[in-house]
């Protein structure tokens, strides 16, 4: 798989080829004026999904659509522009319109858009940026783009058939010229402040010492510093300034900072993004040239080094056995077996993973392993967990009050992802134990679970492949925080809580999920999750050949370990609500008992039917469905599907089952 570290490589590598293209800045267009080139730009669209305009770049043309909710010229052209989308999209165009209008809501949208038949994806260009460049002068303005060079061919009014957009595209199709490249809108003038000269003015007085350098020291540092992950790091004025094309492009696409958690949606603690302001101030200071200006660079001054230990000196470190990675091939998960050095049972607080070989390991995981059991493979027995590791997720803090209890003795087991990259290395791995105080109990439990589904079936050559699946919580809990993970093929994942009356609240959206970085989503103050609610994950998978990361489009793809497989995963960190360290439950136990339905039940009804039956399971309880269900209801609800896991205790089935579930 590819690493961050590796990536971030090839992005240094992108960003430095794209300095002849930005040497000088990059400023926003005037209204009217055409823009030379189209930079890339990445959004989120009105139903929390991700668009980016380079992905179509194998597309005959790209058409946006300035949009604004309550238009009168927006109702207008509505039958028009969908006849449109209608006509081009079955030929490869690809039409979206574009909503900068920085006050509309995304539920306002799509209210309007469900009521005018619209079904074209409406991007939220909440911080004017992709808007701006383009020159977008008034609603219902339309653009036309070629993607063999990204330039606008046609600007303005939608026009009917042979004239206007269609015009422009059938020039497009058949290679012909653009006999007309723009035809007035009529739509309301659309409001830019960035394009003001006051504006302009301001951002080229934007204080390097005073604005630019805190922002970085704050949201990029603890990336980009010596001995940091990232490939280089950003000790001065000199270096930001080098960097700045690269810095543009990443932040407009949203590569960096690397947290993919929709602002929309949810409050975290820790949160790594940029905030509108922040963002806005180091585009516009960098379309202004990067100016240097007065006042000292902080930056240069103070030598930012990344800690060996960033939680501080660790109570106890555990080292976790070398291994040499081939430079090529496939390599299964390892599972070495370190003696447990306690004796005497601890709470744990906080832990951290140090790994040397950034780019092969891909993660690391870690369970208890009971005196008199050689079971290094069965992470799904494995008590606990003990410290682990993804990029992005290099430590872990539990809240005050709560902690994770060591028994003393037996072993700590841990299951290594190592993916070679090309290059033949040892890998050496630490993990750093912090303790609650000798005798010290916190009077809460953490609880984890995960949220799986192994009967994913991606089909090949498709863009956008849905799969969910849901666990029950039987009884009153509190949501701490929520780890999303698939592979390659991996693009959106949210979720959701489908309370006991059938109301539902999304409480975390992804809308690009990035496989090179692995975040905990911690909750900034936890969700109530009541008894009886299904905590509900959706993934979307890109199997197709816009999609750079993928190994085969041509392909079908299920669940498996390997990176080029995939995997639906979604961690969970809770506490039972009447759960304590002194009065610990059982209550996991119970919600195993629905696992599998969950996996299944893609009508959130609590029963399989036949239609929901998946997999080697569902293949071996369909002779069977009569019996099972009982009442004849049609379904099988979670006591007729007793038998059936009855008869897989009794199997290997189940073995593989239980470790699918355990990662």
């Amino acid at each position: 798989m590819r690493r961050a570290v590796k990536v971030a490589a090839v992005g240094t590598a992108i960003g430095l080829s794209m300095l002849s293209v930005y040497a000088n800045g990059a400023t926003s267009t005037p209204a009217g004026t055409t823009p030379a080139r189209v930079d890339d730009f990445r959004l989120v669209t009105a139903t929390g999904h991700s668009e980016s305009l380079y992905r179509y770049r194998d597309a005959p043309a790209v058409v946006l659509v300035m949009h604004s909710v309550g238009s009168p010229e927006i109702h207008k052209i509505a039958p028009a522009l969908q006849r449109l989308s209608a006509t081009y999209a079955s030929k490869g165009v690809k039409l979206m319109m574009l909503d900068s209008t920085a006050k509309d809501t995304r539920a306002a949208v799509l209210a309007e858009a469900t009521t005018l038949n619209l079904s074209l994806p409406i991007l939220m260009d909440d911080n004017q940026l992709a808007g701006d460049q383009l020159g977008a002068e008034r609603v219902s303005e339309v653009f036309v783009i070629d993607p063999r060079n990204w330039k606008v061919v046609y600007r303005g009014a939608l026009g009917e058939a042979g004239n206007g957009a269609a015009a422009a595209l059938d020039a497009l199709l058949t290679g012909e010229p653009v006999t007309v490249a723009q035809i007035p809108a009529t739509g309301a003038a659309l409001s830019f402040p960035d394009r003001s000269p006051q504006a302009k003015a301001a951002a080229e007085k934007i204080s390097y010492s005073k604005t630019i350098a805190p922002i970085i020291e704050a949201k990029c540092i603890a990336c980009h510093q010596q001995g940091g992950i990232a490939p280089f790091a950003m000790d001065g004025y000199a270096k930001v300034k080098g960097f700045s094309p690269m810095i543009r492009e990443t932040l407009r696409t949203g590569r960096m900072p690397p947290w993919d958690a929709d602002p929309k949606v949810g409050h975290f603690k820790d949160d790594k993004s940029l905030s509108p302001g922040e963002l806005k101030t180091l585009v516009r200071w960098i379309e202004a040239g990067a100016p240097r200006g007065d006042g000292p660079d902080r930056l240069a001054e103070v030598k930012h080094v990344a800690p060996e230990w960033p939680l501080g000196k660790p109570d106890l470190i555990v080292e976790i056995p070398a291994y040499k990675i081939p430079a090529s091939g496939v390599v299964d998960y390892q599972y070495p077996v370190v003696p447990n050095p306690l004796t005497e049972g601890r709470w744990l607080r906080a832990s951290t993973a140090r790994v040397q070989a950034r780019q092969a390991v891909h993660h690391i995981l870690s369970g208890y392993i009971p005196p008199g059991q050689d079971k290094a493979g069965m992470t799904a027995i494995w008590g606990g967990s003990f410290g682990g590791y993804t990029v992005g997720m290099e430590s872990i803090v539990q809240p005050s009050g709560i902690g994770t209890y060591i028994p003393p003795g037996g072993s700590l087991g841990y299951q290594m992802h190592y993916t070679p990259y090309g290059k033949e290395v040892t890998s050496t791995q630490q993990i750093g134990f912090y303790f609650y105080k000798p005798g010290e109990t916190p009077p809460l439990m953490m609880r984890e679970n995960v949220i799986v589904n192994q009967f994913i079936t991606i089909p090949p050559n498709t863009e956008a492949h849905q799969e969910v699946s849901y666990l029950d919580f039987p009884h009153e809990a509190l949501l701490y925080s929520a780890v999303v993970h698939a592979h390659y093929r991996g693009t959106y994942s949210n979720l959701k809580i489908r309370y006991p009356d059938g109301s539902e609240k999304q409480i975390l959206n992804v809308p690009h999920y990035d496989f090179n970085w692995q975040r905990m989503y911690e909750f900034a103050e936890p969700i109530k999750v009541p008894a009886g609610s299904k905590l509900i994950a959706t993934y979307i998978y890109d199997n197709s050949k816009r999609n750079a990361a993928n190994p085969d489009p041509n392909k079908e793809v299920v669940w498996g370990d390997q990176s080029f497989e995939e995997m639906f995963y979604t961690s969970l960190r809770y506490r039972w609500v009447d759960e304590t360290a002194a009065k610990q439950t059982n209550y996991e136990a119970e919600v195993e008992k629905t696992r599998l339905i969950g996996m299944m039940d893609v009508n959130f009804d609590g029963k399989i039917q036949r239609s929901e039956l998946r997999g080697p399971i569902g293949q071996a309880i369909l002779p069977h469905f009569d019996q099972l269900d009982l009442n004849h209801d049609g379904g099988i609800d979670a006591k007729e599907f007793e038998p059936v896991l009855k008869m897989l205790d009794g199997s290997h089935k189940h073995e593989a089952a239980a470790k699918v579930a355990s990662r």
